[in-house]
């Protein structure tokens, strides 16, 4: 059969067709006059589109492309924009300036940047080298990190950016997010404030820098602010929902003169405020510009109708919201499925099977996702998928035992089970105030040819290797090794390594420790089904083996099945979807319910999960969850099923054999 190409529609005379290649809502925003402009865009309604072709409409109607500012998330959907735009309108965009608020910042700061005593040569830090930058100056203030629980450069680096991208006070960030170093506070600061002048000295801006100073050179120079301001006729933002406090001043100071800002984004999609992202930007935009015309794209091009009812129903709860209905352009199909599971391993179970049968019936690898609220959530799942050989791929992030302080931890064990194991005891050692890698070599190499290697461990002579100022901490590890020793349950070892030493290192090595320390208890949760570390062991080393990278059936590419967290699925789709874990205390979790503001952004977090979905969606209920003691705990369906109409869903009864749907209630 020969292959078709569909030509870009243009009218006899060449000119873009904007009203037969847009819909009515679309071609509303591409036409908007100059002004503010604040585009509602729903889920899977065509935004890029839109944005695309109002660029177009812009230059085809005589705007300087070099007065034209688009800011996009992600580098490459500001070059795909653009290079859409060149297609339409016939001319070079080069001259638009194009790209993240980071791209355009360091585009800004090289030429303007004189005037804050910034070179024009100079060099940004990658993040790691950021983190290194940090751990010099907290040795140059004089902090003792082996003696007192302090930040790492990693931590110190997140605060670092996390009050520079919402403009909180140290003492804000601390208390909100790092209460346990409230008491470190004057150290922190005069820490942070040692990294920005060696900064400064050295012309090294890192990537928070470039933002933090186009926002200076905007406040506190009113000749650049006006210049910009005259430049930039145009500003158009793509995800604004997404831009954080300092992106959204930078913004309005910009469109100050002129005032024609367009800027396209879905407040239902807005779930990084971990990372600084803030609400407020999209929401109070009409409080900001009472002359804003508004836009609505309710057309969904992706889900099947009922998918969208539920989708629609769930976010009407939110008291905050841009009020919107998503429509589907699709004809009708499957409503949504609530699979009531007995427990979590039999939502395993059923998760693994249904794919299987979903590959009987035609689906490809590709068309399946599987987008859970916690990174643990997928635990079972993983393990699942690799006992049944059924490729997948994590999204935007290592498997679960992959993760460093996934293999922290399970190094214990390793050691337990085999006291040669070379690369756990270097780990280890290597985690020990005071300890490096030269010593931790060392104490290697002196164990290593010992018949009772633990014997040796725990000798005088071994921890005289190494400085005075590391043995009592080492005494503390032979200590706890010794006991871990006595005990076969590999839970109970889980849990001694989190309480005796584990919670703090935590804390002070890693940004995200309330979420690592969730990982390690679903971890110990899980280990309790084994009677002994080895047979535990085994099956995280098959786990690990399983590379998941086996190609399947496509002819030219590998197939997996995806395996995401809602946050790291955001802006795809697929035909089918899997949300597990839909209890309260799981999704929503039990660390975002404290507060209205939390528990409204857990609904979005649910939104996005579900307008992934294309054609099927299945939502998966655990009934009962097992413990550390293996009792079993009653669970509650997630508050986001039961407050909406039980028409919306179907029932999938869960029987030997494949599942039955049995539609609404009745059985």
């Amino acid at each position: 059969m020969a292959r078709k190409f569909t030509l870009t529609s243009r009218s006899a005379a060449g000119q873009i067709d904007f009203a037969g290649d847009l819909n009515e809502e679309q071609l509303a925003v591409a036409t908007a006059p100059a002004g503010p402009v604040l585009v509602v865009a729903g889920a899977g309604s065509g935004k890029t589109r839109a944005l695309t072709y109002r660029l177009a409409w812009l230059v085809n109607n005589g705007v300087d492309p070099s007065r034209i500012m688009l800011v996009t998330f992600t580098n490459r959907a500001a070059r795909e924009m653009l290079s859409r735009v060149e297609v339409l309108v016939k001319q070079k965009t080069k001259d638009i300036w194009g790209g993240t608020f980071h791209h355009i910042a360091n585009r800004i700061l090289r030429r303007h940047g004189k005037i804050l005593d910034i070179s024009p040569d100079f060099t940004i830090l990658d993040r790691e080298d950021s983190k290194d930058l940090i751990a010099s100056c907290v040795q140059e203030v004089g902090v003792d990190i082996r003696q007192r629980r302090f930040p790492q450069k990693s931590v110190l680096a997140a605060i670092s950016s996390f009050i520079q991208n919402t403009l909180e006070p140290l003492e804000d960030v601390l208390a909100g997010r790092y209460p346990m170093f409230v008491r470190e506070a004057d150290q922190i600061e005069k820490v942070l404030m040692l990294y920005t002048a060696r900064k400064r000295e050295r012309q090294l801006l890192d990537f928070d820098d470039l933002l933090s100073l186009w926002l200076r050179l905007l406040t506190e120079h009113k000749q650049v602010r006006v210049a910009l301001a005259e430049q930039f006729q145009h500003i158009l933002v793509d995800e604004y929902q997404d831009t954080n406090a300092i992106q959204g001043e930078i913004v309005d100071l910009l469109a100050s003169g002129h005032r024609s800002l367009t800027v396209v984004g879905d407040d239902s999609q807005s779930i990084y405020s971990f990372r600084g992202g803030t609400f407020e930007n999209i929401i109070t935009f009409k409080d900001r510009y009472p002359d804003v015309r508004e836009y609505r794209l309710e057309t969904n091009y992706r889900s099947v109708a009922e998918i969208l009812a539920l989708a629609n129903a769930s976010i009407a709860f939110n008291s905050r919201r841009l009020d919107k209905t998503l429509r589907a352009k699709r004809p009708s199909g499957l409503k949504p499925a609530v699979v009531p599971a007995q427990d979590h391993y039999v939502q395993s179970r059923f998760i693994a099977e249904y794919v299987l049968h979903l590959l009987d019936e035609g689906r490809s690898l590709n068309d399946i996702a599987v987008l859970y609220r916690s990174h643990w959530h997928s635990l079972e799942i993983q393990l699942e998928f690799q006992r049944r050989n059924i490729p997948f791929h994590v999204r935007g992030g290592l498997r679960f035992f992959e993760q460093a302080h996934m293999k922290d931890v399970i190094c214990y064990m390793r050691i337990l089970q085999n006291p040669h194991d070379e690369l756990a005891w270097l780990r280890l050692l290597k985690m020990l105030p005071r300890v490096g890698s030269a010593l931790s070599g060392r104490i290697w190499r002196h164990i290593s040819n010992a018949d009772e290697t633990f014997k040796l461990v725990c000798e005088p002579q071994t921890a005289g290797l190494l400085p005075a100022g590391a043995r009592p901490f080492y005494a503390e590890f032979v200590k706890l090794i010794r006991e871990l020793a006595k005990l076969d349950s590999p839970a109970e070892v889980i849990d001694i390594v989190l309480e005796r030493c584990y919670d703090d290192y935590l804390l002070s090595h890693y940004d995200g420790a309330e979420l690592r320390r969730q990982d390690i208890r679903a971890l110990a949760n899980f280990a309790a089904q084994y009677n002994t570390v080895e047979a535990f062991l085994a099956d995280v080393a098959l786990a690990g083996e399983f590379s998941g990278e086996t190609v399947v059936t496509g002819p030219t590419e590998q197939e997996f099945v995806i395996l995401s967290t809602v946050h790291q699925a955001k802006g795809l789709e697929w035909p089918v979807v899997f949300i597990p874990w839909l209890a309260d205390g799981r999704f929503p979790t039990d660390l975002a319910i404290n507060t209205r503001q939390e528990l409204e952004e857990e609904r979005r977090v649910f939104h996005v999960a579900v307008t992934r979905a294309k054609d099927e969606l299945y939502l998966v209920v655990p009934q009962l969850y097992r413990n550390r003691s293996r009792s079993l705990i009653m669970m509650k369906p997630s508050r986001f099923l039961t407050e909406v109409a039980q028409n919306l869903t179907e029932h999938m009864e869960l029987e030997e054999g494949l599942p039955h749907l049995i539609a609404g209630e009745e059985k």
